[in-house]
């Protein structure tokens, strides 16, 4: 069977097109998603294909486009909303906070809808468009929130969200899209939300990421591997809420040290919830406190090299993990 190579932006694209094609009830909408194919050309050919009343692009409103979306949803359409940068989201807090995280809870109904929200730095973008705001999300209840860091993972996980009864923020990372390839098969069977991904076992200690950290975690423990004789697990969450609390605590178990790695800032971050239910269930499983390697808790720079020193890397994961296996 042939397996052409796709990168993390196709494999979102082919998610979009499958789940387009199959439930005519799927609309898409958001700023220059019709002609001219979106920001970073994800949905090119789609107002093509699908026509206006099913793509189409709206005014600079992220509030009104998730409130449009809120109403759709409750009359029967799947609306996906193009957020160009996850940082425009903040401008709808009220409507996913209050309106849609709340509406099964007030109406006994079901709220399919998903957001799609590129995000994450690696690029010069500066703050306003490279802001990780997963934590944020996280904390709103009735919202899922998706991020994965495969080609494959993104595009059957884009099925699963747009299926999904609940309203669900499905995270995009700019810099894997077009730095990300894997071989793909053609057929794409949607993944469960809340199953996290082992990509690579080991016993020595355990890393716990998502998103573009995921593929600097691999680096940073196949680079220990070879130097220095250690084994290094690798976790990528995919789903940040639900989250697969059962593999945390087996790959705890398995590794006995574990390191969180996220790209965004530290106080209050994602991290925090995983490290903190691993103090709470998996405590008697440590050889090790459990560490957190984060961004520092400032605006993402614009200049290049200041950026790099803000987001970790393999090399500063390498590092933490050497210190954390040595403690």
């Amino acid at each position: 069977m042939n397996r052409p190579e796709i990168t993390y932006l196709e494999g979102i694209r082919q998610g979009l097109l499958h789940v387009m094609r199959e439930h005519p009830e799927v609309v898409l909408f958001g700023e220059d998603v019709g002609p001219f194919g979106g920001a970073f050309k994800m949905t090119l050919g789609f107002q093509e294909e699908f026509g206006e009343r099913r793509v189409f692009d709206t005014p600079i409103a992220e509030s009104a486009m998730i409130g449009a979306a809120i109403g759709m949803a409750s009359q029967g359409l799947k609306p996906i909303v193009e957020l160009q940068f996850a940082d425009f989201g903040t401008t709808a807090i009220h409507q996913l906070l209050n309106n849609a995280g709340t509406f099964r809870y007030r109406n006994n109904r079901s709220l399919p809808m998903t957001i799609r929200a590129p995000c994450g730095g690696g690029f010069g973008g500066g703050p306003f468009h490279s802001e990780e705001l997963e934590a944020m999300f996280c904390m709103m209840p009735g919202i899922k929130v998706v991020y994965p860091a495969f080609p494959s993972d993104a595009r059957s996980l884009m099925v699963s969200s747009v299926l999904d009864a609940n309203p669900v923020v499905f995270l995009e990372n700019k810099y894997l899209y077009r730095h990300v390839k894997e071989l793909a098969g053609p057929r794409i069977a949607p993944l469960p939300l809340g199953v996290a991904r082992v990509c690579r076992p080991g016993t020595d200690a355990v890393v716990l990421t998502y998103g573009a950290m995921v593929h600097e975690a691999i680096r940073a423990a196949e680079k220990i591997e070879q130097e220095a004789e250690y084994s290094v697990m690798v976790v990528d969450m995919r789903t940040l809420k639900p989250y697969d609390t059962d593999t945390i605590i087996a790959a705890t178990a398995a590794a006995n040290r574990v390191l969180v790695v996220h790209e965004g800032c530290r106080t209050c971050g994602f991290g925090a919830e995983l490290a903190a239910l691993v103090a709470e269930q998996a405590f008697h499983l440590l050889d090790a406190p459990v560490r957190r390697l984060t961004a520092p808790d400032c605006p993402v720079p614009f200049a290049p090299e200041l950026e790099r020193a803000f987001r970790p890397d393999a090399e500063a994961i390498e590092s933490a993990l050497l210190e954390l296996i040595e403690y």
